[in-house]
């Protein structure tokens, strides 16, 4: 069953579904994951382990919702115990390559965000 697209995707509309496309692979956890997922596919608790601070709550959902959006895979395998793994899909890949560049940056540039928070906040103390 196919999906028909009779309007064009602008994030700048209100109503645009791209929004939630957007804001699904830009959460703290949804770039964490994604960038994980590039290394190779894991396990659940693995996962939990490598981002750190995730709840479990929250990973569940945040794997839920790129699994949906066609961005994660996962494969449940039929063993007791139940072993599920989790890895990028290629559209998955596209976005995990993406937020992972603009992660690498923000890494980068910390020094200078530290400073022009410092120079904002001394020049806001100073009114």
């Amino acid at each position: 069953m196919g999906v028909s697209q009779p309007w064009k995707a602008d994030v700048n509309q209100p109503m645009c579904p791209s929004r939630l496309v957007l804001e699904h692979v830009t959460s703290r956890w949804g770039v964490l994951v994604l960038a994980a997922l590039l290394d190779r596919s894991y396990r659940f608790s693995e996962l939990r382990r490598h981002v750190g601070g995730v709840s479990e709550k929250m990973l569940a959902q945040t794997l839920q919702t790129l699994e949906r959006d066609g961005f994660v895979h996962r494969d449940a395998k039929p063993v007791i115990p139940p072993r599920v793994d989790y890895s990028l899909t290629g559209l998955g890949r596209e976005a995990a390559e993406q937020v992972w560049g603009l992660a690498r940056w923000t890494e980068q540039r910390m020094d200078e965000v530290l400073k022009a928070r410092e120079t904002y906040d001394e020049a806001r103390a100073e009114k």
